[in-house]
């Protein structure tokens, strides 16, 4: 049987990605590997519910800003108090998309990256 482990996004700063998976996610950092030459980072990050991690990782010889192509793949996030994950969303000013006719909206993360925020069911 197979199990999910992690997911992963290359972020191009790390310390701007970690902090804002930390402030709009309450994610926070679980593991993290670099190697001997710097050459490249990996940071883990967990929600301490699960052991389901997002991996950020940063590469330094990336020449710049990723590529996402079309963005049609996200990660997602259930919100037990989806109204206040909302509010604290808008605050941030990283809702990207909504769709209120699913109940669902989406934040985007300094790299363009897009999570679904869909509330406890």
């Amino acid at each position: 049987m197979l199990t999910f482990n992690h997911f992963n996004f290359n972020v191009s700063d790390m310390d701007r990605s970690l902090q804002f998976y930390k402030d709009a996610l309450d994610l926070k950092p679980v593991r993290r590997k670099e190697s001997e030459d710097g050459r490249f980072l990996l940071v883990y990050l967990g929600d301490g519910k699960t052991d389901f991690s997002l991996e950020l990782t940063w590469l330094r010889d990336h020449p710049g800003k990723y590529d996402l192509g079309e963005c049609e793949f996200h990660l997602a996030l259930q919100a037990d108090d989806y109204e206040a994950a909302h509010r604290r969303h808008e605050e941030m000013g990283c809702i990207c998309f909504e769709n209120h006719e699913m109940g669902i909206y989406f934040i985007q993360d300094p790299d363009g990256y897009w999570i679904e925020i869909v509330p406890t069911r």
